[in-house]
């Protein structure tokens, strides 16, 4: 298994590392955009429903309160039909530096991760997000790696790019 994967999209790159020897997940991506415009597709649900996930599916918001102790729940649909659904809490909502939150996959109610995600303003109107995600064991971490996980964070991201561009 690779525990680093890079992907170039048209303007930015992605990277995923997976430390061979803890259980994390680390995403770092550029945007051209300053950190409240970035900090805000993360948070505001008609953001978040036009840019989370692949491509080949479309995000439905069942629930979302980001705000710190706040929730959510959404589902992923293909053809109009339910193909995942996750949940979590907001535990810290710091505009337009930090979110942490957890995030769990119904399919698997144990393996919840624990994400935090920072806004680094890199000055000219363009931002770094770090993303940070925990989960109790290698094999899990392992699981998330090998699922496919990065075509929905690289697609994700390009089409955010596209969102912050145009707004």
């Amino acid at each position: 298994m690779s525990t680093n994967a890079r992907h170039e999209a048209a303007t930015r790159e992605t990277t995923i590392e997976a430390d061979p020897n803890l259980p994390t997940i680390r995403i770092i991506r550029d945007f051209d955009a300053p950190p409240d415009k970035v900090f805000r597709a993360w948070i505001d649900r008609e953001l978040v429903v036009q840019w989370l996930g692949p491509k080949s599916t479309e995000m439905r918001i069942d629930q979302w309160d980001a705000r710190t102790g706040g929730n959510y729940r959404y589902i992923a649909l293909q053809g109009g039909e339910e193909v995942a659904a996750f949940y979590g809490s907001f535990h810290e909502v710091r505009p337009s530096e930090r979110l942490v939150q957890t995030f769990t996959w119904e399919g698997m109610p144990d393996g919840v991760s624990l994400e935090t995600m920072t806004f680094e303003d890199l000055g000219g109107g363009r931002t770094r997000t770090i993303g940070l995600s925990v989960v109790d064991n290698l094999e899990s971490r392992d699981a998330i790696m090998a699922s496919g996980m990065e075509v929905g964070v690289y697609e994700g991201y390009e089409k955010l790019d596209a969102l912050l561009a145009k707004s």
